[in-house]
């Protein structure tokens, strides 16, 4: 039996709800007398008011607050003496105790600018009201159970009842049953809701038309002012986004330059996938969630770049690009549309998130799923729409196939609805948010449902990389646990402003993680937060403050390993909430400047500025100063490919290259990825190189340039061969070749 998903709920209106429909206009009045003696018109009455009684209810609309009509120099002021401190801490300055000094005198003029209404953070959309009719299809969420047990069962281990199962990997069955269970059950909860009519937003171009009659003809066109507006609005989004685009794809080839261990290990996963092995999760390396594994695939295979750390770099910056219209919608759904533009300058140019996109690995898909999951999340609660809590829990349920910090997220999840509901004096809404939170439980874990398979089964080796972190499995913790987190939590706050962590791989060693000009706007847009949250009491301000220290959790949970945190790739998900907050605060700054022609030259002159100098920070700290430590650090495997591939040039073969490991050098499977080989390992130990007299001549031998045991060993095994030194194109990364001629 399936029910209406417009299902008008058995709660009776009110009286008062009753009063409001029969004194709206005369019509309605007489048509509420004459349904006293007509059935007819009393059914149709009675449905008009159950209709009515749940149609969206404006609750609280969208308010600019007050500005000021002096000059905003508080504001400017507080701009300038927190622009200053941030300036003292950059390296290599790094005048920590006079930086606070001036970031104290600049947040202490911010609240004096904000209590005299210079700078207000921009308002938020308008709050909605109306009821969920709890309404289900019956039938499509029975078949969705079915269905999503059969494939549960199937992604296991083993055998049930002689039915051999898929011992842990996705097949053609499994992967149907469980897409159409998802599919299935999204539809059983899916509604038809009314389209709420948002007030205006201040940026905001209606087209008006203009008429004209002529010889008794009305001619009607678009006022073209507005319509030039309205479109210019748009190319200038573009535009943003184009340049977005371009700071994520230039140089892509060369930036960052060379591959390391967990590469290769990423390489041999995505082939294992072709060799007939589509694991559901690949336990190579301490074990790793599958997303990137096929997303990879695809992408090799769509634009043919084959088994290359290309192929792994293309793929994640396509996953960074693909956060980006997350990111703008945050920002209308926490602004208007130019905070939603100034996000989506700020998060599109910064170096965190292109720095984490451009490494190939697994790092963007925290961002990814952050934003949609947060965005349908607050939009859903904000308009008390059904259907973007559904939206809200796919997300979070595919993020959780992503990258392992994305785990914090469902506490993350349930920590909002948590603020909701100490937020709400409405025991309806408490109800209602009750059913949207286990509507979100449930379609989180029909998404999740093959990896939660695996994790029952193999829960050591599920959740080993997180326990390794946060526990003494692998060695005894450095101290106190207490003390460890407390520590590790300081320095996770300190990161955006102060210094991001001496990991190489994914970040600029001991700077902040913010450019200059984003780190400012991001502490006085969370000053500007706490004393509005203080003020109005709002649940979205305290879950932006909230979101800070949860989403940098994965990172500060180092506990076995603090000289890890603070770590960008684990922090990653809390770039999406902190650029959000820094575009707030830079749009309450161009507020504060009021509406006046000349304030307003002024205040989009400091906004070019602004962008000038972030885009001139964030181009330097990637494309200079992170390719420039990367590739000082990592090991120059590129050129032993091109070695490699003069080899099988001159000779037409590879079988007879070897390469001679050496403590903390290269890992021997990364020139064979080069060289276009992803699934061997070129290396024969020291001990070992007897064994390569049972081949025949031509051979090559490649070893570090200080081992001078392999070379003296190669000299005796083969007299007649040549040495030659490769000079690195990176200072102190020769190697020498010995090569064996027929």
């Amino acid at each position: 039996m399936e029910q209406d998903p417009n299902h008008v709920p058995e709660k009776e209106p009110t009286v008062l709800d009753l009063y409001k429909s029969v004194t709206k206009d005369w019509a309605s009045f007489f048509n509420f007398i004459r349904s006293a003696w007509d059935a007819r018109r009393r059914e149709e009455l009675n449905q008009s008011l159950a209709e009515e009684a749940h149609k969206p209810v404006l609750l609280a609309e969208s308010v600019e607050p007050l500005r000021a009509s002096t000059f905003p120099w508080r504001a400017v002021l507080a701009f300038l003496l927190a622009l200053i401190g941030q300036a003292l801490v950059e390296p290599p300055l790094r005048l920590g105790m006079i930086s606070l000094v001036f970031y104290a005198a600049a947040i202490g003029i911010a609240v004096w600018s904000y209590r005299t209404d210079e700078w207000h953070l921009p308002a938020m959309p308008a709050l909605w009201q109306r009821m969920d009719p709890l309404s289900i299809r019956l039938l499509p969420l029975a078949l969705a159970v079915i269905l999503a047990i059969v494939a549960f069962i199937d992604f296991g281990n083993g055998e049930l009842g002689g039915w051999k199962l898929s011992n842990g990997m996705f097949t053609p069955t499994n992967v149907t049953l469980w897409l159409l269970s998802v599919a299935l059950l999204m539809y059983s909860f899916w509604l038809k809701t009314q389209k709420l009519e948002e007030p205006k937003a201040k940026v905001n171009f209606e087209v008006i038309e203009q008429k004209w009659e002529w010889n008794g003809m009305v001619i009607a066109v678009p006022n073209l002012v507005e319509f030039r507006k309205k479109w210019e609005w748009k190319a200038l989004v573009l535009l943003v986004f184009g340049l977005a685009v371009f700071y994520r794809m230039y140089q892509l080839d060369m930036v960052p330059s060379e591959p390391f261990s967990d590469h290769a290990e990423k390489i041999l996963d995505v082939y294992e996938i072709t060799t007939g092995s589509p694991y559901i999760f690949f336990e190579r390396n301490t074990g790793r969630e599958a997303l990137q594994m096929y997303w990879t695939l695809l992408v090799l295979n769509v634009f043919g770049t084959g088994f290359s750390f290309f192929s792994l770099k293309l793929g994640t910056v396509l996953l960074g690009i693909l956060t980006l219209p997350f990111v703008y919608m945050l920002g209308k759904e926490y602004g208007n549309e130019r905070v939603a533009l100034f996000a989506l300058f700020l998060f599109g140019v910064a170096s965190w998130p292109n720095i984490i996109s451009r490494v190939g690995l697994r790092f963007p898909l925290y961002p990814l799923f952050v934003a949609p999951t947060l965005l349908f999340l607050t939009r859903g609660m904000r308009t008390h729409n059904r259907n973007d809590i559904l939206l809200s829990g796919f997300f979070l349920g595919l993020g959780l196939h992503g990258y392992s910090p994305f785990r914090m997220m469902p506490i993350f999840v349930g920590m909002i609805f948590l603020i909701y509901l100490l937020h709400t004096n409405s025991k309806e809404n408490r109800l209602q948010a009750i059913w949207w939170f286990l509507l979100i439980v449930i379609v989180s874990l029909f998404v999740f449902s093959p990896l939660m398979r695996y994790s029952l089964e193999r829960p050591d080796l599920f959740g080993y990389r997180a326990l390794s972190r946060l526990s003494s499995i692998e060695n005894p913790l450095p101290g106190p646990a207490w003390q460890i987190f407390l520590s590790n939590l300081y320095k996770g706050l300190l990161m955006f402003n102060w210094d991001d962590g001496v990991i190489w791989v994914h970040s600029v060693q001991n700077r902040p993680a913010l450019d200059m000009f984003t780190a400012v706007l991001f502490l006085l847009g969370v000053a500007f937060l706490i004393t509005r949250y203080i003020r109005q009491r709002d649940w979205r301000d305290l879950t932006l403050l909230s979101s800070i220290p949860v989403l940098i959790m994965p990172s500060v949970l180092s506990l076995a390993y603090p000289v890890e945190n603070p770590a960008l790739n684990r922090a990653g998900g809390a770039s999406v909430t902190v650029i959000l907050i820094a575009a707030l605060a830079l749009d309450g700054l161009v507020s504060s400047f009021g509406s006046g022609m000349k304030r307003q030259v002024i205040a989009y002159g400091l906004v070019a500025v602004l962008f000038s100098g972030v885009a001139y920070s964030n181009y330097d700290i990637v494309f200079n100063k992170f390719e420039a430590k990367y590739a000082e650090a990592a090991w120059n495997t590129s050129e032993m490919g091109r070695v490699i591939s003069d080899f099988r040039t001159d000779y037409g073969q590879t079988d007879r290259i070897w390469i001679v490991p050496f403590p903390y050098w290269v890992d021997t499977r990364l020139p064979g990825v080069w060289a276009g080989i992803p699934d061997r390992d070129f290396a024969l130990w020291q001990d070992h190189l007897s064994e390569s007299l049972a081949y025949p001549a031509p051979k090559m031998f490649i070893y570090w340039n200080t081992d001078t045991e392999t070379e003296r060993i190669l000299k005796e095994l083969y007299p007649q061969g040549e040495i030659t030194r490769y000079t690195s194109a990176v200072p102190n990364k020769d190697f020498f070749i010995f090569l064996v001629k027929p």
